[in-house]
This record gives structure tokens, C-alpha cells and sequence, in this order.
């Protein structure tokens, strides 16, 4: 067995935590220009999803609300790929959508997996382990 196995919830709800982060501070360039300004002109479609990130980022990092919070921002960014970047060309290390598709795809199974063990989702289930794609059979 594999000697990790056991840790999978834990670093799962860490894997969750630091996409987050990552997430929030896209939205912080945008609205707040920290940690540096965002280096595109701001038009009101950015602006929404930059609010969308940091609202997003900060319930994710909490893990509160996980399961609809994550739909949402996996919708976010797969509008933010095909519409920013999908158009330039087919493959994302091409068109710089790679931030965009990984963000897509990892909050899409944060949606179907729950958010882990760490997680204010987690701590305010009644006691009673919640849902998980991680939990064992």
C-alpha cells in the first residue's frame, strides 16, 4: 500500500487551500493591483471576475460553502479560457491559458470531491464526516 494513501484527505484539503490562494491573489492584481498591478486594461468583465476571485478565493482557502463555490469558479475559468485565451490558438501553453484550465479543472473536482477534512464545510457537518470522493469504501 501506498505509504501516503493515508494522508490523501489531509493534503487534499492543503492541495485545496493553496489553489485558493493562488486563485485569490489573481483577484487581488485586479481589484487591489496587489501584489503588483494586473498588466491588461480593466474593463468591467475583468473587474467582475477579478471580485469573483477574491469572493471565490477566500471561501475556497475557508472552505466554506466548497461544493457551489468551486462550481462557480470552474465556470469562471472555463469562460476566462475560451474567451481569453481559447481564441489565439488550440493549445494552452500557446494561447497562456494554462493557469485558467488547471484553475477549471482542479475546482471542478473540488465541486464533485468536497473540500476535505480541513474546512470550515467539514467542521460544521454535525460531527458526521462529510461526503467525499477521498473517503474510503
Amino acid at each position: 500500500m501506498n505509504p501516503l494513501a493515508s494522508l490523501a484527505p489531509q493534503l487534499f484539503s492543503i492541495l485545496r487551500i493553496v489553489t485558493a490562494a493562488t486563485f485569490f491573489t489573481h483577484g487581488t492584481m485586479k481589484i487591489f493591483a496587489w501584489p503588483a498591478p494586473f498588466p491588461y486594461p480593466m474593463g468591467l468583465m475583468l473587474y467582475t471576475a477579478g471580485v469573483l476571485e477574491v469572493v471565490g478565493g477566500l471561501l475556497l482557502m475557508a472552505g466554506l460553502f466548497s461544493r457551489p463555490t468551486a462550481f462557480l469558479m470552474s465556470g469562471l475559468m472555463a469562460f476566462a479560457y475560451f474567451i481569453g485565451h481559447g481564441s489565439e490558438s488550440f493549445f494552452p501553453i500557446l494561447n497562456g491559458g494554462e493557469a485558467a484550465l488547471m484553475f477549471c479543472f482542479l475546482f471542478l473536482y473540488v465541486a464533485a470531491a468536497g473540500p476535505g477534512p480541513w474546512s470550515v464545510d467539514a467542521l460544521y457537518s454535525n460531527g458526521e464526516e462529510p461526503e467525499s470522493a477521498l473517503s474510503p469504501r
